[in-house]
């Protein structure tokens, strides 16, 4: 890759770098814990790695963090995994989430801005939002639940859904959500792992104009939690509520203060789900102070919000983005809550969300990006968006077209953030620094107390070429634990096996001479497709259960114009036909059981599927394959049951390249 440093697309003007909060957030720290005062974001973020205990106490100090009980050290023990943040301290999580409402001149502001496909603004304010969540907090506690206890919701993108969670924190229980276009066995998979004792639930959802019933889908997730003790009905599509559950109005109408619950920093908030390739999806717990001061610094410094910022980011409570988007609440700032279809009535309607909200920061995936540009969609032509300041983009690498469009399309002086993350650790390890420069293609930077590195295979650091994406420190909002993982062997295999004590994420990254960053998409197989990440067992799962198939194999693709190829491959039962009818029967069965977003773009009969010698479908030396990657260079010869299978494959790249 060339050093060479072409001009920057974007950058801040004086006047933008002295108002950004991480501007002051470095004076500050100089003065008071020894930060450089001097050498930009480069020499702050070198040492918020190599002083790690003093730049979270700082963290902690300039955001009010405010311990119940104090803690002894920052970190207790620094080894990954199981590293110790703040030990002896007590907190919670939601209490944070909600102090903008003790403060008179904001209690009767927005907290959130709920938007359905009418795309008519709803305002929940701040005292509003306070009010339910002690409601509800008290109802949960009458109901038995108990700190530790798990709370779940198959729910959308609704100001409930964050009312829910918040009520949860504030209990000390766990939360744990999906989206309710996800099908019953997906759900299940998710749920039955953690065996929650309470289910809210909507009666359905309207996406694309249209009603979707779930009161079936509802029914059978009760029947398969037996842990449950209590169901929660949110009228959605105004049906009452059906027998044995309780109305989310009846659970909300009390006028109380919150209770919360003081529990140690490394007490669980919630669990979300990133599939692997194999077995159940995997379920992460993230500690209640971990995610605190992650996205307090996240969101207060990289992503520059606060109390006059308002912020949306299109998402679904089934993908980490929004426990992030709720997040927003902890620094004051007013969120954005999006229920529907992402391109209704027609592709632009984001920005004419963003136009109405007033949104300052607007995310959104990649692929939405690209399907704007495609669609000749002109936003700033067809909306105001003058009050817009950040594009952010996640799910997918934003391509070099994605910058170039939003620069032409939306406006000259905008900052375009294209950021990169994981729902393991909820949170980025590099993008948006709203004091550097954007480049065309690249992410501005690393976070600030996130040591991220390209490794080799030898496990030495590279520059200007690619290699696996490492963390060598460790962060507070990585995994506590994966639940029902009591020796901790799932949870070092999937992050610590290649490189002992070093989180290896499974991304390939340059990092560049100048210290931006260049994502290249995913070194393992999990499919991630708009943003919401499934593994591949999921999808063999439902599709092998149809008696016409004997084995399948699924590649997700990330192409170089940013879109996502999906393939299928199904090794037909003896006597099986692969014709249009079992084709709409193979994505009808993965649209019903699993996704909608995560049906195949193709469905291709294979001859058979490669598996390692002790029994494994390989998925990544088949993406490789796929991507043009030379048979010798893919896979190890010698790992294979039957090379001649790959022949197949290669052959299928040679015909799409």
């Amino acid at each position: 890759m060339s050093t060479v440093n072409p001009s920057p697309l974007w950058q801040p003007d004086r006047q933008q770098i002295a108002d950004a909060q991480i501007t002051r957030f470095q004076a500050w720290a100089a003065e008071h814990h020894g930060a450089p005062a001097d050498g930009g974001y480069e020499a702050l973020h070198r040492w918020s790695v190599t002083e790690l205990e003093t730049f979270w106490k700082a963290v902690t100090e300039w955001f009010d963090v405010r311990f119940t009980h104090p803690y002894a050290r920052v970190l207790g023990n620094r080894d990954m995994p199981g590293a110790e943040w703040f030990p002896g301290a007590t907190l919670n999580y939601a209490a944070h989430a909600l102090r903008t409402a003790d403060d008179p001149a904001r209690a009767d502001t927005p907290a959130i801005l709920h938007v359905d496909e009418t795309h008519e603004p709803r305002p929940v304010t701040w005292s509003e939002l306070r009010r339910q969540v002690g409601s509800l907090a008290a109802e949960l506690r009458a109901l038995g639940v108990r700190p530790g206890d798990r709370v779940s919701g198959y729910l959308p993108n609704i100001p409930e859904a964050a009312a829910a969670l918040l009520a949860t924190a504030a209990v000390g229980a766990v939360w744990t959500s999906c989206a309710p276009d996800f099908g019953a066995r997906s759900v299940l998979d998710r749920f039955q792992q953690v065996e929650p004792v309470v289910l809210f639930t909507v009666d359905g959802y309207r996406y694309g104009g249209k009603e979707h019933d779930r009161r079936e889908t509802v029914q059978e997730l009760r029947d398969e939690l037996p842990s449950l003790r209590a169901v929660v009905h949110i009228p959605l599509l105004g049906t009452k509520a059906p027998e044995g559950a309780l109305e989310w109005s009846a659970l909300t109408s009390a006028d109380v203060a919150p209770v919360y619950e003081d529990v140690p920093f490394d007490h669980p908030l919630w669990v979300l789900y990133s599939s692997g390739t194999t077995g159940l999806p995997k379920a992460i717990v993230q500690s209640q102070g971990g995610i605190l001061v992650e996205h307090l610094k996240q969101i207060g410094l990289h992503c520059d919000l606060g109390p006059d910022d308002r912020f949306f980011w299109y998402t679904s409570t089934g993908w980490m983005m929004w426990n992030f988007l709720v997040g927003g609440l902890l620094t004051g700032t007013t969120i954005v809550t999006y229920d529907g279809s992402p391109g209704y009535p027609e592709t632009g309607a984001q920005w004419a969300i963003a136009e109405r909200t007033g949104a300052t920061l607007f995310g959104t995936s990649a692929a939405y990006v690209m399907a704007c540009r495609k669609a000749g969609v002109h936003p700033a032509r067809d909306h105001n968006l003058s009050r817009v300041k950040c594009v952010a983009t996640t799910g997918s690498p934003l391509p070099p077209d994605g910058f170039r469009w939003l620069h032409d399309e939306v406006r000259e002086d905008l900052w375009i953030a294209s950021v990169s993350g994981g729902t393991d650790v909820c949170s980025c390890f590099a993008g948006a620094v709203p004091t550097l420069p954007v480049h065309i293609g690249e992410l501005q930077a690393p976070a600030l107390g996130t040591d991220l590195q390209a490794w080799d295979p030898a496990g030495e650091p590279l520059t200007d070429e690619v290699g696996e994406l490492v963390v060598t420190n460790p962060m507070p909002s990585m995994p506590i634990r994966f639940w029902n993982d009591p020796d901790g062997s799932r949870y070092h295999d999937s992050y610590f096996d290649t490189y002992p004590g070093v989180w290896r994420h499974g991304d390939w990254i340059t990092l560049t001479e100048r210290g931006s960053v260049v994502i290249h998409g995913r070194s393992d197989s999990t499919l991630n497709r708009q943003g919401v990440r499934m593994g591949s067992a999921d999808i063999y799962e439902a599709v092998e259960r149809l008696p016409e198939i004997r084995e399948s194999l699924v590649i997700g693709l990330e192409q170089p114009d940013g879109g996502y190829w999906m393939p299928l491959f199904v090794h037909l039962a003896p006597g099986a036909v692969l014709d249009d009818t079992l084709r709409a029967r193979i994505k009808q069965v993965i649209r019903e059981q699993l996704s909608p977003r995560h049906v195949p773009d193709e469905v291709i009969e294979a001859p058979g599927v490669p598996h390692t010698l002790t029994g494994k479908r390989i998925e990544v030396p088949v993406k490789r394959l796929l991507q043009g990657t030379p048979l010798e260079k893919a896979v190890n010869p010698g790992s294979i049951d039957n090379l001649e299978l790959l022949k197949f494959y290669e052959e299928i790249a040679r015909k799409r390249a």
